[in-house]
């Protein structure tokens, strides 16, 4: 998995929190990394990335005592079962909050594989898995130019063509629906800026 730790690296296809919030959570930076960490070790997951925009230590882990970055969001790269996983958060106002709201996510998913539910575990993760960084760019998945100033219009249309085609419901592949449906979320972010 090629993912930088810093910047943040945000996964194509989610959504951001355009205000994020105050939380309740009572923590610290260093707890809810460390806790976030034991939480996946215990999950089975490995080669972890947490990235986010903040600086790193030696060891490639973001740094506590920094102040909060603008952007607050931060996003926990993972390999589990041999698929990568990524679970982003920036609901929060502070990256602690965030990282604690992915740390409890994970102790929940492990939960489910406690209690013997091992399919809605599977399942849960299926949402979560990474998408590769070199994607085409959104114009090409859409038939669009990339060279003409695209509008929301002109994505919606060219998504409401190409979905006929790529829905699972209308004999498309799932995978192609996924792809049309994160190029479609990352240029409607890219034309809203």
């Amino acid at each position: 998995m090629s993912v930088d730790a810093y910047p943040l690296h945000w996964p194509l296809g989610w959504v951001r929190t355009k205000h994020p919030k105050r939380s309740r959570f009572d923590t610290s930076f260093t707890r809810a990394r460390n806790e976030m960490i034991h939480e996946l070790e215990l999950l089975g997951a490995t080669k972890l990335v947490i990235s986010s925009n903040l600086s790193l230590r030696l060891d490639g882990l973001p740094r506590s005592g920094q102040p909060q970055p603008q952007d607050t969001g931060i996003a926990v790269y993972f390999t589990l079962d041999g698929k990568e996983q990524c679970i982003p958060c920036d609901r929060w106002d502070r990256v602690e909050d965030n990282l604690q709201a992915i740390r409890l996510t994970i102790g929940a998913l492990r939960g489910l594989d406690r209690w013997g539910a091992k399919s809605i575990l599977d399942a849960a993760f299926r949402g979560f898995v990474a998408l590769p960084g070199d994607q085409e760019h959104w114009t090409s998945v859409l038939g669009l130019d990339p060279e003409t100033a695209a509008t929301p219009e002109m994505i919606e249309s060219a998504f409401r063509t190409m979905v006929k085609e790529t829905h699972p419901d209308k004999g498309g592949q799932s995978t192609e629906f996924q792809r049309l449906m994160a190029a479609r979320q990352a240029a409607l972010q890219e034309v809203k800026r």
